[in-house]
């Protein structure tokens, strides 16, 4: 997620906004679809892992972040690799 943008914002507003981002991550969090997050040094972006049960839920997410008109993303989906999914079955989740 590319957050270029957020930094051409004046001081205030930026700082409005951002605060508004924290607030919503942490529902995101809390919620269960922003599983972890990181800041990727010496840029504006970060990498974060969601979940969600299909892509039109995870887009219901992303759009609800107030960033969301600034940002460029890119979605990479996942899916379970074959050793975690014996192991699941197994009972060693």
């Amino acid at each position: 997620m590319n957050t270029t943008a957020v930094y051409q914002l004046p001081n205030r507003e930026r700082k409005e906004l951002i605060e508004r981002e924290r607030m919503r991550g942490r529902e995101l969090h809390t919620d269960g679809f922003l599983r972890k997050a990181w800041s990727l040094p010496g840029q504006k972006a970060n990498v974060g892992i969601w979940s969600a049960r299909d892509a039109d839920q995870l887009t219901e997410a992303l759009q609800s972040l107030p960033i969301w008109p600034l940002i460029t993303l890119e979605v990479t989906p996942l899916a379970t690799h074959p050793l975690f999914a014996d192991m699941a079955r197994e009972g060693k989740d």
